[in-house]
This record gives structure tokens, C-alpha cells and sequence, in this order.
């Protein structure tokens, strides 16, 4: 009996954190960054907008690489009802900090496959983390110790972020870090590629 070779599987991203977390999956995969306008549009909420960009980010991919199977995922951070995007600067992340301090978040994280015959599935996930009440001092610690500029609503939680948070309720441990591995698992073996085959 002959064997069929899965398919290529590319992650359409260069999040060191994503990659990691692919890791855990086994599987050999390659990486072509998407560069795709991340604005959310006008009306649009984190949600709706957290779906449409890892749909976005894996059919960008998938124009150039038609045969392989990609991986799309987006996360936004909402509070009280708006987006909280990356800070980008010590002062803004502290300022974020500040005003979550005590405070219910919500880490909006999709995941889109394209298998080699185009089609899509996608998942959604809605994490809800209750951040602890943080004196400026901790605060001041945490981003000089692990400079979360590039992360959304400065929370670095494959990190030291993790200790900024009371509580996390979620379906799989890994959504509140960008890439949901059950789900993404799940997708995969959708797409005609299982870890475990």
C-alpha cells in the first residue's frame, strides 16, 4: 500500500509566539508572512474583525502557494467594548496596563485553513481574562522586563504576562497566546493533515 504524502502546510505568519506554538503540533511547515492591512473597518467590532483578518491573512497565502494547506490567525484584545490594539512604546503600554488594571479583557482569536482544493473552515474563540489589581510598580517592572510592544493590549501571556492576570476562562489553553491548537488540530485534519497520522 502506498502512502500519500500530506500536503505542504504553510502558517501564513511570522509571530515567533504562533511559530512556537505550531511547534507543539510536529508537523514540518514553512512560514510566508501575509502582509495584509490589519485596520479594522469602519463599523466593524473585534470580533467580526478578528474573523475577517486570519480569513484574510490565509487567503493572501494561499494565492501564491495553491497546492499547500495554510494556516490564517488573528487575535484582538477588547475592553469595554473597544479594540485595544499593540502599544509600540513603553508609555502607551503602561498606560494600557493602568486602565485594565482590575479589569474583565476579552483576547478575540480566529483561525482559517485553506485546504489544497481552496476551501476554508474557520474557528472562533472568545477568552475572557480577568486582569489583578496592578500597582504602577508592577506595571513599570513587567514592561521592562518583557517589553510587550508588539503585543495587544500589552499582554505578553506565553510570558511574564501571565502573572498580570487573576483568572483565564477559555475552551483551549492556548487561544489567549494567538494560535488555538485544538482547534487549529481540529482544522487540520479537516484540511487531509493529522498530527497523530
Amino acid at each position: 500500500m502506498i502512502m500519500q504524502k500530506p500536503p505542504t502546510l504553510i502558517l501564513a505568519s511570522s509571530s515567533i509566539t504562533r511559530r512556537a506554538l505550531l511547534d507543539r503540533l510536529k508537523i514540518p511547515y514553512q512560514i510566508d508572512k501575509p502582509e495584509i492591512n490589519e485596520q479594522v473597518q469602519a463599523g466593524e467590532n473585534a470580533a467580526a474583525a478578528c474573523l475577517r483578518l486570519a480569513q484574510q491573512k490565509a487567503h493572501t497565502v494561499a494565492l501564491r502557494h495553491p497546492q499547500a494547506v495554510i494556516i490564517g490567525s488573528d487575535q484582538l484584545v477588547a475592553f469595554e467594548n473597544k479594540i485595544v490594539g499593540k502599544p509600540h512604546s513603553a508609555e502607551q503600554a503602561f498606560t494600557q496596563l493602568r486602565m485594565m488594571s482590575g479589569q474583565s479583557i476579552l483576547f478575540h482569536v480566529a483561525v482559517a485553513v485553506i485546504d489544497t482544493q481552496g476551501c476554508i473552515q474557520t474557528s472562533f474563540e472568545t477568552v475572557t481574562a480577568q486582569m489583578r489589581d496592578l500597582t504602577d510598580a508592577e506595571i513599570s517592572r513587567y514592561i521592562a522586563q518583557e517589553r510587550p510592544f508588539d503585543c495587544a493590549g500589552s499582554m505578553k501571556s506565553e510570558g511574564l504576562g501571565i502573572s498580570l492576570l487573576e483568572s483565564m476562562h477559555s475552551c483551549d489553553p492556548t487561544a489567549i497566546m494567538g494560535l488555538p491548537l485544538i482547534a487549529t488540530a481540529r482544522l487540520l485534519r479537516g484540511a487531509g493533515i493529522n498530527p497523530l497520522g
